[in-house]
């Protein structure tokens, strides 16, 4: 068996990556609050989708990613392949999106709707890590041992049920940046349990390996990662809160309170009398102020 090396540039990749899970979680809680407090349909599937975003493709998947550039095998380079790559993230936000959905809007009691939708979506999630293993090109056989890959799924499942609570539940932000600290730690835990569950016994060989190096990607990824990120907070910061929708609807009133005060006071002025010219005039008497006489 090949020596593995899963920190082959230090702790810059482990660092960065629970980085991007810890941000890509208090993005993906805010924009489930943001759902909880959704004026209409149409609203609350905007943030179910931003949410699977955050939390499939950022939390997630961006996290795999750099987790596997500082993956090496001694003997062998690696390549990967664009479409189970591709394919892989695409899961990830899919599995996110469908648990999200069946926790915040499916029927019937809370917990169950929360495991329900723990299970869907670290199953996926779990799918998420081994299709993107599967992309992986190296000169030589790869096999996984089955406790620790079972392992990884149970974690996967855990983490997504509890990531699935803290949506429901949490509002306040210091409890939402403490919820993503913990999820960060349940997702890279889940990535680097399912890791060591890898084996490779290298062959020599001299043909050229199909597919892209992980620095060759890292640039558009990269990019993708950081404008979907802005993206994101642009539109967390840009959309009405709770609290600007109650301040809208007290002014809304206040308006309304305004204009039917006047109303009252016309009607009780009566239809013969008008204001204008500095007087007062009703029928043929004309008062006018003490200044003007």
């Amino acid at each position: 068996m090949a020596p593995i090396h899963h920190f082959d540039h230090g702790l810059i990749t482990p660092v960065v990556s629970y980085v991007l899970s810890v941000l890509g979680s208090m993005l993906g809680l805010t924009c489930a609050v943001r759902f909880r407090t959704a004026a209409g349909r149409g609203e609350r599937i905007w943030w179910l989708v931003l949410g699977s975003v955050s939390i499939g493709g950022t939390a997630i998947w961006s996290m795999h990613f750099v987790a596997m550039m500082g993956f090496a095998v001694v003997g062998t380079p690696i390549r990967y392949d664009v479409g189970l790559t591709a394919a892989s993230a695409l899961l990830a936000v899919i599995a996110v999106g469908v648990g999200l959905a069946i926790a915040l809007l499916g029927k019937g009691a809370q917990n169950v709707r929360i495991i329900t939708g723990g299970v869907v979506a670290g199953l996926g999630v779990a799918g998420m890590h081994y299709t993107g293993m599967a992309a992986m090109k190296l000169n030589g056989e790869v096999t996984y041992g089955m406790t620790r890959v079972g392992l990884s799924i149970g974690i996967a499942v855990v983490a997504a049920a509890v990531a699935l609570w803290l949506a429901v539940t949490v509002r306040r932000p210091l409890v939402i940046f403490a919820a993503a600290l913990v999820m960060g730690v349940a997702v890279n835990g889940m990535h680097f349990t399912g890791m060591t569950a890898m084996s490779v016994e290298t062959h020599p060989s001299s043909g050229q390996l199909p597919g892209a190096t992980a620095s060759g990607m890292l640039v558009p990824i990269g990019l993708a990662v950081v404008l979907g990120i802005i993206g994101l907070a642009y539109a967390l910061m840009s959309a009405p809160t709770e609290e600007d929708r109650a301040a809208t609807a007290y002014l809304a009133q206040r308006r309304e309170e305004a204009a039917a005060l006047a109303q009252r006071r016309e009607a009780a002025a009566g239809p013969g009398t008008t204001m204008g010219g500095g007087g007062l005039s009703s029928g043929s008497w004309t008062y006018r102020d003490r200044s003007q006489r």
